[in-house]
Formats: structure tokens, sequence, C-alpha cells
């Protein structure tokens, strides 16, 4: 489940960072849609890292070094 979660909050994460580069060049600058996906993007990243923190702190995601 914690895994689904991650994997759908970085689909998420993608598909704005997608969408504000579409948004980029079809709108030549006249709107601010770039902006807003770009926002949400980051408000995204924002708070998946603040999830797998709170996971990591409160003992349900469980950390290990590199390589196992």
């Amino acid at each position: 489940m914690k895994t689904l979660l991650i994997v759908g909050f970085l689909g998420v994460i993608l598909y704005h960072l997608g969408a504000g580069l579409y948004y980029m060049l079809v709108d030549k600058g006249a709107s601010k849609r770039t902006v807003n996906s770009l926002t949400k993007r980051i408000g995204f990243s924002v708070l998946l890292i603040v999830l797998v923190a709170a996971g990591i702190a409160g003992g349900v995601i469980q950390p290990h070094g590199v390589g196992g």
C-alpha cells in the first residue's frame, strides 16, 4: 500500500511536470497555466517528502543503506 501511494505521488508529479512543459510550449506566456502546474508539482513533491519523513519517524517505512 505504501509503495503504491509513493508511486502514485511520483506519477502525479511527473504529470504536472509534463503539463507544465506542454503549457509552456503551447501558451507562449499568454496564461498562468505553466506556473500553476509547476506550483502544484512542487507542492506534491514537498508533500511526498514530508509523508516519507513522517513514515520513517513513525516506523511505517524502514530505511536501509545502499545495496541492502
